[in-house]
């Protein structure tokens, strides 16, 4: 038995080295490929997927008169999803929502094409939480999710890991602040990506975890 320990070493040693190299391999194709691995960086926060009919199409909160809810409405024309769901908190008093049907009414979108779900969430991860009563409320299996490029993937992480017996199809708005190419050369560019890779990490890490572990408590 004494023995054991001096026949495992070697091996230990040999796997430490083999995955050494692997991670010394892994940087210098990094190294050697940077601009392609920076655009990965970028590239990876637009979630973009092939759409199908769905139930409804569900706008963000966060701009209620820009691409978001204008590429909502198109969608919704187009004849992918019989209604809107217009999400946000309240602005200057009255829910986001509102004042998007109103952008868009004046636009020439039919009003009855909408509906609007007010809520006091500050954080994407909140709104995701009071949606999933919602969307079950409404008996939604198949959802169009609709929020900036930059913010698609985090939303499509929440809404998969929350809400998993709803099929969700995601489908980003252009956003004028932020360009996956280049992302490095332009500092707001930088700011926007490590803010939601930083918030995309905490959601996963933190707040998920914690979130199953009350929802697991509160079940007994």
């Amino acid at each position: 038995m004494r023995g054991a320990p001096s026949r495992a070493q070697p091996r230990i040693r040999s796997a430490l080295r083999f995955l050494l190299l692997c991670a010394g391999l892994f940087l210098l194709v990094c190294l050697i490929r940077w601009q392609a691995t920076l655009n990965w960086f970028g590239n990876f926060l637009v979630d973009s997927d092939r759409l199908e009919h769905a139930d409804l199409i569900l706008v963000m909160g966060g701009d209620f008169w820009g691409p978001r809810v204008i590429k909502a409405a198109e969608l919704a024309q187009q004849g992918y999803a019989p209604l809107v769901l217009i999400s946000g908190p309240p602005y200057r008093g009255r829910p986001e929502g509102e004042r998007a049907v109103e952008f868009l009414v004046e636009r020439g979108y039919p009003k009855d094409l909408f509906a609007v779900f007010g809520h006091l969430e500050p954080s994407t991860f909140g709104e995701v939480i009071v949606l999933r009563s919602e969307l079950a409320r409404r008996h939604a299996k198949r959802v169009i999710v609709v929020t900036s490029s930059f913010h698609s993937r985090r939303c499509a992480i929440l809404f998969r890991l929350i809400c998993p017996g709803i099929r969700f199809l995601s489908a980003p708005a252009d956003d004028p602040h932020y360009h996956p190419e280049q992302w490095w050369t332009d500092p707001p560019d930088r700011e926007l990506l490590f803010s939601e890779w930083t918030k995309i990490l905490g959601s996963v890490l933190l707040a998920y975890p914690t979130y199953w572990i009350s929802s697991w408590t509160r079940s007994f």
